[in-house]
């Protein structure tokens, strides 16, 4: 029997903020292997992954499955660890 995926104790706060700036959000994170979310707005689509900024830079690392997916996406991706990633992702935009 497969076990859920564990998700960040900020991954609803994320997603939430993210549908709230007004970006379509597609919720993957009980996929092995693979980004917790996709974000996009305005045509423009970026693989996240969600990780604690509360906890230390050691549990923030990604797994082996999640470095493998980052290594081979050949569009935009970000590490979130808070809202402010989400507020200067939008600056990147020009949002």
């Amino acid at each position: 029997m497969q076990r859920a995926a564990r998700k960040d104790s900020n991954h609803r706060e994320i997603v939430e903020y993210c549908r709230g700036k007004g970006f379509a959000v597609l919720d993957i994170a009980q996929l092995k292997n693979a980004c917790d979310i996709f974000i996009s707005k305005d045509g423009f689509t970026v693989a996240c992954e969600i990780k604690d900024g509360d906890k230390p830079p050691s549990a923030r690392k990604l797994t082996e499955g999640e470095e493998k997916f980052r290594a081979g996406w050949k569009g935009a991706y970000r590490l979130i660890t808070c809202t402010a990633d989400i507020d200067n992702l939008m600056l990147s935009m020009g949002k």
